[in-house]
């Protein structure tokens, strides 16, 4: 195992088997990395998640979610939640929501869920700030063959959302939720802009108001 450890390069995609990568996964020494695997290679980010990051990454749960509530429309959200295809492939999203019909169908007590047993969430959700440009490749199309419904990419520095439909293990860019019917994409940029300038509470109050007309 020490040598596996001394040859893995972070923030990266990493050639490597499965079983090395659960090995690697599984030790306490990667207990706070995400993991990722697929196609052969395997990715683990350590790095630390600071401010921006992390404000991002609250801001748009608060808003998925209060979205879903207002408009009456069943759903689960996840929070850095492993999603695992024995074998083949895993990730482990900033984000990710079962919506709809499938709102509930990960029964309390499951620890990974594994995609043998139960469906792939319906939207998934990447916060960027120093992975930007895997979260819209190699990320992509992981997410693709899991067969998600809807991938969104929180591009910090930039202050935008990019949403992509799924379907037939392709994507397309989208400007409104399919998932989330009636959210528009530019929305959602708006609340981002504001949080630049002003508080969580006041973003929400505003994202709110805007929920119910």
């Amino acid at each position: 195992m020490s040598n596996l450890q001394t040859k893995i390069l972070t923030d990266t995609w990493v050639p490597m088997s499965w079983d090395e990568y659960i090995q690697i996964i599984e030790d306490p020494a990667y207990e706070k990395a995400k993991g990722y695997y697929y196609n052969g290679r395997i990715r683990i980010e350590m790095s630390v998640l600071g401010n921006d990051h992390s404000q991002d990454h609250a801001l748009v749960i608060l808003a998925a979610s209060n979205y879903a509530a207002i408009k009456g429309i069943p759903m689960n959200v996840k929070d850095n939640c492993s999603f695992r295809k024995t074998g083949y492939r895993e990730a482990q999203p900033d984000v990710s929501y079962y919506v709809g019909e499938n709102a509930d169908a990960i029964p309390y007590g499951t620890s990974i869920i594994s995609l043998d047993e139960f469906p792939a969430p319906n939207l998934v959700i990447e916060v960027a700030n120093t992975s930007l440009a895997d979260d819209k490749g190699e990320k992509r199309l992981l997410y693709e063959e899991f067969g998600v419904n809807e991938y969104w990419i929180i591009d910090v520095k930039n202050v935008r959302v990019i949403a992509f439909l799924i379907e037939n293990q392709g994507s397309r860019r989208i400007t409104q939720s399919q998932v989330l019917p009636g959210l528009d994409i530019s929305m959602l940029e708006e609340a981002f802009r504001r949080s630049r300038q002003t508080n969580h509470s006041q973003v929400i109050s505003w994202l709110l108001s805007e929920f119910q007309k």
